[in-house]
């Protein structure tokens, strides 16, 4: 388990902050994570790497010369948000391009590609590559739809090589996306790992029992059996990734050349990987195949889970050569990198710059001032109840939704208690918190309260306190958002099975004469029931998918949390309204 903390919900920032002053020869720490402390003498397209807290060495360790130029660090199993991404694409962007890859996972896909458009709106070419190799999470007629693992390691080093080397943005796109076509993983686990904070692992493994195909978040596999021999696990490895439909297209496999890469996620240690590894490399070469530069260690890891994962990455001969070109990062260096080619990097003020409220009416400021008030019983009732969300995302996801959440509304709360004081106005209020949520949180969820509240404080402007109809009308509008944003529709067990009963419900009760009290209370009781609900669905959309029936008897802890809101609104609302019951709303 993890045994070493502080406060849980600050864990990854921690983290970050120790990491750079560990490694301040390779890195310096901006917004959102990190990008090199030196760049060489000529312009280079930038590789921008990234994903949640929790898998080191990545992503952070493989940022230096001849690997990434930055890398966007999100809570743990969390994605960082799109304003963190964004801000580590600014501070490593060369003026040449920018490459941005990743693990192929919901949250990630969706804050990534938000800050890419942002900086391609600015004039910055910014391109993805997703990487996509374990095996047994799509079948191979689906490659784009197979997550991200211990592969993303071959696809990094083939674009930062090929960006060292001079490539232009479409040379690196090109390489990397030949990489990460031509790598393939899969994993098993004997224990599940523990996160910081928690009483018990997201899952669990029989005793003596491995389980097959498993994601680093704990996502399921195909299979679970005895715990093999070494050699029972190398021929296991061996027999799935050398099937016919996992070599890829255009390889000859007699001869092939391939990098093996032994990756222990966490507890197992280096003398079981070379037990492994030893009968690995008799089975690669009695079916033909040359070993280049094999690797055995901690690549991409998952805390303290006891579990062991194999990437085969095959070669032609460019690949070949951006493979073992010389690379020097704090967890992956090679060959001799010539420093006499590096400056260190000019540091600019860091973003905290205190921004201008806009003009508010008195109305709208007033209103402000209670939205301050309401985010804040969110925030406590996030608190008392992040824990149990967290055990239920670690049965039908990753365990992170109590920890993000809990983020995300403590800084929202801070920002409005911020922006009341100054004397912002209810939207300018509800934009900086759905900011400041988003940012701090980062994740799917992170994402879609930051959609929630930026659209609402649409609705409600900065010149008048809103009524019950603008409420109501805020509420559609940010379900329409969530619903455009995320692709998830009633039915996927996400947010959206108790969101959509709820702003349903809260615009009928409106549209009856029904006051805004009244109606919250009973969409909320609708939001509840919609939440129970979701027990009875199996995820069709996000992380969970690949959980399908396992998934089924348990609540989506983000249906719930959204319940959990929604009802604590209305207690706010309700003490308004018999407080002031002659007040208009």
């Amino acid at each position: 388990m993890t045994r070493l903390w502080n406060e849980p919900a600050d864990f990854a920032d921690e983290m970050v902050e120790g990491f750079v002053r560990a490694n301040g020869r390779w890195v310096r720490k901006v917004h959102g994570g990190v990008s090199r402390s030196t760049q060489s003498a000529e312009p280079e397209t930038a590789v921008v790497i990234g994903g949640g807290s929790g898998h080191y060495p990545a992503f952070a360790g493989l940022v230096g010369p001849g690997l990434a130029h930055g890398a966007a660090m999100g809570n743990l199993f969390a994605s960082p948000s799109a304003h963190q991404v964004e801000s580590v694409i600014r501070a490593s962007d060369q003026g040449k391009g920018v490459l941005l890859s990743y693990g192929n996972y919901a949250g990630d896909v969706l804050h990534f590609s938000a800050a890419q458009e942002a900086v391609r709106n600015d004039g910055i070419d910014c391109r993805t590559v997703t990487v996509t190799d374990d095996i047994f999470s799509a079948q191979p007629h689906e490659h784009e739809k197979r997550r991200g693992i211990a592969g993303d390691l071959t696809v990094f080093k083939t674009a930062g090589a090929a960006a060292s080397a001079g490539y232009d943005l479409e040379g690196v796109e090109r390489v990397a996306t030949l990489a990460n076509t031509r790598t393939r993983s899969m994993g098993v686990a004997f224990t599940g790992c523990t996160l910081p904070g928690a009483d018990e692992p997201l899952f669990t493994v029989p005793e003596g029992r491995m389980a097959i195909g498993l994601g680093i978040h704990g996502e399921p596999g195909i299979d679970e059996t005895d715990i093999p021999t070494a050699a029972g696990l190398a021929g296991l490895f061996i027999e799935h990734l050398l099937a016919d439909a996992e070599v890829p297209d255009g390889v000859a496999r007699d001869g092939a050349r391939v990098v093996p890469i032994l990756n222990g996620l966490g507890s197992v240690k280096s003398e079981e990987l070379f037990v492994v590894f030893s009968r690995i490399a008799d089975l690669l070469e009695e079916a033909g195949l040359t070993v280049v530069d094999p690797q055995v260690g901690e690549f991409c890891t998952s805390f303290d889970m006891a579990g062991v994962s194999l990437t085969l990455f095959w070669l032609d001969d460019e690949l070949e050569s951006l493979w073992i070109a010389p690379t020097d990062t704090p967890a992956f260096r090679r060959g001799a990198f010539d420093e006499s080619r590096l400056h260190a990097v000019e540091t600019t003020a860091d973003d905290d710059v205190e921004t201008a409220i806009p003009d508010a009416s008195a109305e709208s400021r007033r209103a402000a001032e209670r939205l301050a008030v309401i985010l804040e019983s969110v925030r406590e009732v996030i608190d008392d109840n992040a824990e149990e969300l967290g055990h239920i995302d670690a049965v039908a996801g990753d365990g992170d939704h109590g920890i993000g959440m809990k983020r995300g509304a403590r800084a929202a709360a801070e920002e409005a208690a911020t922006v009341a004081e100054r004397g912002g106005g209810a939207q300018t209020l509800l934009e900086r918190a759905a900011d400041a949520w988003s940012d701090r949180a980062g994740g799917t969820s992170g994402a879609l309260w930051g959609v929630i509240l930026r659209t609402v404080g649409t609705a409600f402007g900065d010149s008048a306190a809103p009524d019950a109809a603008t409420v109501s009308d805020g509420v559609t509008a940010a379900t329409d958002a969530v619903m455009a944003y995320g692709k998830a529709k009633v039915g996927d067990k996400t947010m959206v099975d108790a969101l959509v009963p709820f702003a349903d419900t809260l615009a009928g009760l409106v549209g009856e004469g029904a006051s805004l009290a009244d109606a919250w209370a009973d969409a909320s009781t609708v939001a509840k029931s919609a939440a129970d609900k979701t027990a009875d669905l199996v995820p069709s959309i996000g992380r969970a998918r690949a959980h399908g029936a396992k998934a089924v008897g348990v609540t989506d802890p983000g249906a719930v949390s959204l319940a959990l809101i929604v009802d604590t609104i209305g207690h706010q609302l309700h003490d308004d309204h018999y407080r002031n019951p002659k007040k208009k709303e």
